[in-house]
């Protein structure tokens, strides 16, 4: 019966605390802008130290000692240009007059370049990290137009017609019926792929590594390539890809909470399993029921006997104090108070 009576004690302690979990569960809030979460490891990335941001009172450049004052510089070698680039935020260099990008849209590019006079932007504003594998990387899209691909490396894409292969069927003039077809669609190659109509834009991806060692300059780029002039290739090296451990901004529990979380749970399956033991299997009852009770008993007793000691020596101090002062008639070097300021 006692046993009963335990099982069904931790069951209710059981449901209660998944109830409590469940009703506590809050929905996973949205990652900040240029963060992200690792989902092979779990780490947390978090780029904006590397971002180059303007004062947000009067849009200047912020000259703070932790911050750079300009946007990062690539050399682009045997490009024939250099790349200017920041991360999850548009460049703080003024604009003007870029290829190919409405005017509006000028202020929010993230990476260009200049060759011959001109702007070539590179890329639109993107906060957005993602991971394709174990590799952090951030991509830029929607810059200025792509040139022409060169006429060598256009394929046509030709349309395939049932039987056209191996058509023993001829026409009139003896010659093949798909023949028939070429002449009567003769030309018909030169005509432009539907694919063609769509302008391509240039676009940026930035592949980030981990290095610890990087402290000044916060990170350092290296151009990869561009195979098409369309797609530029970067590569970033730096201590904000290395990952870490989130701070937590939310209201959560901290290490301090978790501990105590911890010796709250120890501290309750002490008492409740002592309190259950003692009950159904050394049958006490009372105070008796409690884990160790005659520990807890003795230590209680000795410090009911300390204070006791130590209330029960004022009234000798007072009263020494007291016969002192009687003895020597009032008067004295010493210092007494009346009985009425000890009490």
């Amino acid at each position: 019966m006692h046993i009963n009576r335990l099982n069904s004690l931790f069951q209710v302690l059981f449901l209660s605390s998944a109830a409590w979990g469940a009703a506590e569960e809050k929905p996973k809030a949205p990652e900040k802008p240029c963060t992200i979460h690792s989902p092979n490891t779990g780490l947390y990335f978090d780029l904006n130290a590397i971002s180059v941001q303007l004062d947000k009172k009067d849009g200047k450049k912020s000259h703070a000692d932790h911050q750079r004052d300009e946007s990062w510089h690539v050399k682009g070698h045997d490009y024939g240009a250099n790349f200017t680039i920041n991360i999850c935020a548009p460049v703080v260099e003024n604009l003007t007059d870029v290829v190919g990008v409405d005017e509006k849209r000028w202020q929010n590019i993230s990476a260009y370049y200049e060759m011959d006079g001109e702007t070539y932007s590179i890329g639109q504003q993107s906060s957005s990290l993602l991971f394709r594998g174990r590799k952090l990387v951030l991509n830029y899209t929607d810059g200025s137009p792509c040139p022409p691909p060169s006429h060598g490396n256009k394929l046509f894409r030709r349309k395939i017609v049932d039987g056209d292969d191996d058509d023993e069927d001829k026409d009139k003039d003896g010659d093949k019926k798909g023949d028939d077809d070429n002449d009567k669609k003769k030309g018909d190659d030169k005509k432009k792929d539907p694919e063609d109509k769509v302008e391509r834009r240039k676009s940026t991806i930035m592949s980030f590594l981990c290095d610890r060692d990087l402290v000044t300059p916060a990170a350092t780029f290296s151009f990869v390539g561009s195979p098409d002039s369309c797609s530029y290739f970067f590569e970033v090296r730096t201590a904000a890809a290395c990952g870490g451990v989130a701070a937590s901004t939310d209201g959560g529990v901290g290490p301090a909470g978790i501990f105590g979380i911890i010796a709250g749970i120890a501290i309750a399956a002490y008492l409740i399993g002592g309190c259950a033991y003692q009950r159904t299997v050394m049958h006490q009852r009372g105070w008796r029921q409690c884990p160790n009770y005659g520990m807890w008993s003795g230590a209680a007793s000795f410090v009911g006997v300390c204070i006791t000691s130590i209330f029960s020596l004022l009234p000798f101090l007072r009263n020494h104090q007291t016969s002192r002062f009687q003895h020597n008639g009032g008067r004295g070097t010493s210092l007494t108070l009346p009985t009425s300021r000890l009490d």
